[in-house]
């Protein structure tokens, strides 16, 4: 472990210029496996390591950093989709908690609103879910219904993914409409089978770092609490990575609430909707995931209700008016490649919770005997 100098208070805010290039890497710039992965974000950001593991740390323990963690490409692990929830206006807020603190499956949970009356507006409240390999993503959300107090829900699965990152930093200072040169590439969706040591070792990676694990070497510890040396582990992991299954060695940063610093990360957020020709999906989403300032772009197939929406996109930023520049770019760039929109929306987000989904399958059964649950009558297939 490194030893860190405490004489003097480390700067904890993003807006100081050290903390500033640290985040521009480190919030999603190692994708996949890194053995090193404090040592590579020094590299990648011309700055000493204990400089990096100094500030890292005392960013996670003063809140600023809100988790570091080994991310997964969930969707191929554990059946997924992004739930939109129609719940009576006064079981929201309650609803809302639910979801955060009861139910370890759901990721995401963001209440929406959009600036008048559209196709899906009644659906407030939107959360991403992922339910263990073997279980009912539709028995999980009947399940939930029950306990929310749901109208109605819709289940918008992931046929592909364009672009998954955050990188809010590094994303304050992008120009309106910044595209990438190449078309985004699209991840199609496809749940993987594990072998036991590979769920032993993914279960050990996935886990978010404690404060003191904030230094060199941090996996040693973590193959030692499944019973593995160091470079089994790493050779597995390195398997799970060639399996296209790791996503980034990130950190995360709060998006809305105000920090010990008194500053926000970001302040609104939009999750955009186009409907394109049927057919023209992947195209559309090739282009639409070229755009800098998107953190997620998915292919979903929304249906009547929204608008037969069947691409969503992500979008965070400390000012509207430039999140509505940076939609209307798209759009204006999607009809020059010759791609009609049938239908665009954008539904802001609100209160949020993120937190990472469960996805193991013992997890599941575990959460199942505790909620007095036969967890048999959870599993695919069942009626």
């Amino acid at each position: 472990m490194n030893s860190i100098n405490l004489s003097k208070p480390v700067p904890i805010g993003t807006e100081d210029l050290i903390n500033a290039r640290i985040l521009s890497i480190s919030e999603d710039k190692l994708t996949g496996f890194h053995q090193e992965p404090f040592a590579e974000i020094a590299r990648l950001s011309n700055l000493p390591l204990s400089i990096v593991i100094a500030r890292i740390r005392a960013m996670l323990e003063s809140g600023t950093i809100r988790r570091v963690r080994q991310t997964l490409l969930a969707n191929d692990l554990a059946p997924g989709a992004l739930i939109a929830w129609e719940i009576p206006e006064e079981k929201l807020g309650a609803a809302f908690d639910f979801l955060v603190v009861e139910d370890p499956f759901s990721g995401h949970v963001v209440l929406r609103s959009t600036d008048s009356a559209c196709a899906g507006s009644s659906f407030r409240l939107w959360s991403t879910l992922k339910v263990p390999q073997g279980f009912s993503l539709e028995a999980h959300c009947r399940y939930l219904s029950t306990q929310i107090g749901a109208v109605r829900h819709r289940i918008l699965r992931a046929k592909g993914i364009f672009t998954l990152g955050v990188g809010h930093v590094r994303r304050r200072a992008l120009e309106i409409g910044a595209i990438c040169p190449a078309k985004a590439q699209m991840h199609a969706v496809e749940v993987r089978t594990l072998s036991e040591g590979q769920w032993k070792v993914l279960g050990a990676l996935k886990e978010e770092l404690r404060p003191e694990e904030i230094a060199s070497g941090l996996w040693e510890s973590r193959a030692r609490s499944v019973g593995l040396g160091l470079p089994e582990f790493v050779r597995i992991a390195r398997e799970l990575e060639k399996l296209g299954i790791l996503g980034r060695f990130s950190t995360f940063l709060e998006h809305v609430k105000l920090l010990s610093t008194g500053e926000r990360i970001t302040r609104f957020n939009g999750l955009f909707h186009w409907a394109v020709p049927q057919g023209r999906e992947k195209e559309a989403g090739e282009e639409i995931g070229r755009f800098e300032v998107l953190t997620h772009c998915y292919w979903r197939e929304a249906g009547p209700e929204f608008g037969n929406v069947n691409l969503m996109a992500v979008a965070h930023g400390r000012e509207k008016d430039r999140l509505l520049l940076h939609k209307a770019a798209m759009d204006e760039h999607l009809r020059q490649v010759g791609i009609p929109v049938l239908y665009s929306n954008i539904f802001w987000g609100g209160r949020s919770e993120i937190k990472p989904s469960e996805i193991l399958p013992e997890a599941y059964r575990k959460w199942s005997r505790t909620r007095r649950i036969d967890w048999e009558t959870m599993r695919d297939g069942s009626s």
